[in-house]
């Protein structure tokens, strides 16, 4: 689905739990903000090709955290596109992604997956390609989380900072999230972003009066 100019939410559907990775694309990068469940390769790759990006076309993966929902394929996807391709995501979670230390909520998994972080993001980082991409450190979730504002489309991809159900956030999954008080103080740093629609992982895109939404959530 387009969200708008260079900006695709996919749908993955896990045994009846969707999940929106993000592709962005301009004439010289193809990103993909998370991965997936594991074992959603093929479906990724379907899905990645009906928006227009060969796999093989794949530039950068930027994931918003060390989830498994999030990182699920990126053993798959780094074998694939080799050297090519630069991994992303905030040093705090990368030893996580990278298996050096056990997932925070997937710590009982024998295998889980895991892959290299080329490069580590911090808060405030303005990223140059696709029409620029902001990150935003929002902690909580997982230490190391981050959202990322398109500046373009003014668009928040949010991650699981917060979900939505029907095209409208329900706030933070407490039930996920194991520092809620961090959780919302980074719902905070987007009350001053310039605003029209707001992806969340779970639940997909709302765009119905967001800043006024998020306004409420933070007020609680």
């Amino acid at each position: 689905m387009e969200i708008s100019k260079g900006v695709e939410m996919l749908h993955l559907d896990y045994h009846g739990n969707v999940i929106h990775p993000i592709l962005l694309k301009d004439q010289e990068m193809n990103i993909l903000i998370d991965t997936g469940f594991p074992g959603q390769f093929e479906e990724l790759r379907a899905a990645m090709g009906k928006a227009g990006v060969p796999l093989d076309k794949l530039t950068a993966v930027i994931l918003t955290h060390q989830d498994v929902d999030h990182i699920g394929n990126l053993p798959e996807i780094l074998q694939a596109c080799g050297s090519e391709l630069t991994v992303y995501a905030h040093e705090l979670d990368k030893p996580y992604i990278q298996g050096e230390l056990p997932l925070l909520k997937d710590g009982h998994l024998d295998n889980p997956p895991k892959g290299t972080v080329h490069d580590t993001l911090i808060d405030g980082q303005e990223l140059s390609f696709c029409g620029g991409i902001r990150v935003i450190h929002t902690p909580g979730h997982t230490p190391g989380h981050i959202s990322l504002y398109l500046k373009e489309s003014k668009t928040l991809i949010a991650g699981d900072s917060m979900y939505s159900v029907n095209g409208k956030l329900g706030g933070i999954h407490a039930p996920t999230t194991p520092d809620m008080n961090a959780a919302q103080l980074s719902l905070r740093k987007y009350a001053d972003l310039d605003l029209t629609t707001v992806v969340c992982y779970h639940g997909g895109m709302s765009d119905v009066h967001v800043k006024d939404q998020i306004a409420g959530i933070i007020q609680g």
